[in-house]
């Protein structure tokens, strides 16, 4: 079972945050989503890396302009 815990911050924050949710998010529920979505985004820059560093990275813009 998890164990709620408290997390200092302003009142600013807090708002800001809660612009984020969704009706019956709770405040786990949004930073959740919000780490998911930069775990990802993380991982995707990180094999974006690897390609390049094989030159086996295509931009869509090379694949527009490079005849087939």
């Amino acid at each position: 079972m998890n164990h709620a815990t408290t997390i200092p911050t302003t009142k600013a924050i807090k708002d800001r945050l809660k612009n984020y949710g969704h009706k019956g998010e709770t405040y786990s529920d949004i930073l959740t989503r919000m780490m998911d979505l930069i775990d990802r985004e993380e991982f995707m820059d990180r094999m974006y890396k690897r390609l390049e560093e094989k030159d086996q990275f295509v931009s869509i813009d090379e694949m527009s302009t490079t005849p087939p």
